[in-house]
């Protein structure tokens, strides 16, 4: 194929693509008042499955489909960090040096940090009652994880954080969320769907069906992915040596 024949199909597909949009654009509800139909039939459809945060019923329930887009480029976003800066043959790593840390930071820090990881827990945990979810609560328990290089030295963070589990729990996390929408098909349902598990009581830890599952396993992918990236960006600070 040459190049005009390219462009033409490449116009061909754009107009249709632009078609299609503007089509759907002005069938679109008026927006900018103080009522919008999709968001009543959302706040409605959250109700009436007991959860209590329609933002995470939305996430993970409605569009829990491209949640799973979402996660999915996180961990390929992990997969391709970890393959491409990974130590490669005939490298080797001079051991990181022991950083001197002001006696108030390190006590700031250390202070701190079971804080943080237990506030990013209850953000995961409480995603489908109150602001928060899986995303936001991810990020903050792998942070936390962090603040314990700020407050001793990479060394101590080493320890703590070894990368083998980090990754496996990350590629878990992933086939958990797959695995709660498979036993969905299994049932008899579409994939995703909310309907594998009662719904049980409205505004409690137990309600909303198959939403704190799949909440709980983005919440390990994140915690995880960030932790695992952070990982290979900080190894190499570390001097490499032929």
């Amino acid at each position: 194929m040459n190049r005009r024949a390219r462009w033409a199909v490449l116009a061909a597909g754009g107009t249709g693509v632009a078609a299609l949009l503007t089509a759907a654009c002005l069938d679109l509800p008026a927006h900018g008042t103080a009522h919008h139909a999709y968001g009543e039939q959302a706040v409605h459809a959250s109700l009436d499955r007991h959860t209590a945060n329609t933002v995470a019923f939305l996430n993970f329930d409605l569009r829990a489909y491209d949640t799973l887009g979402e996660v999915a480029i996180l961990f390929a976003a992990v997969l391709g960090c970890a393959v491409l800066l990974r130590q490669a043959h005939g490298e080797h790593r001079t051991p990181p040096e022991t950083a001197q840390v002001a006696p108030a930071v390190r006590r700031y820090a250390l202070l701190v940090l079971p804080v943080t990881l237990l506030t990013g827990v209850y953000i995961v945990a409480h995603g489908q009652l109150s602001p928060g979810g899986g995303f936001q609560g991810g990020v903050v328990a792998a942070t936390a994880l962090h603040l314990l290089y700020l407050g001793a030295d990479y060394r101590a963070l080493e320890r703590l954080r070894p990368l083998a589990v980090y990754e496996a729990a990350d590629a878990l996390a992933v086939c958990a969320y797959l695995t709660v929408g498979l036993a969905a098909v299994l049932t008899g349902t579409a994939f995703l769907a909310n309907s594998l598990l009662p719904y049980g009581e409205f505004n409690t830890l137990a309600s909303g069906g198959t939403v704190p599952l799949l909440n709980a396993a983005v919440g390990v992918e994140v915690a995880c992915a960030v932790v695992v990236l952070l990982a290979r960006f900080l190894e190499q600070t570390v001097e490499i040596e032929d």
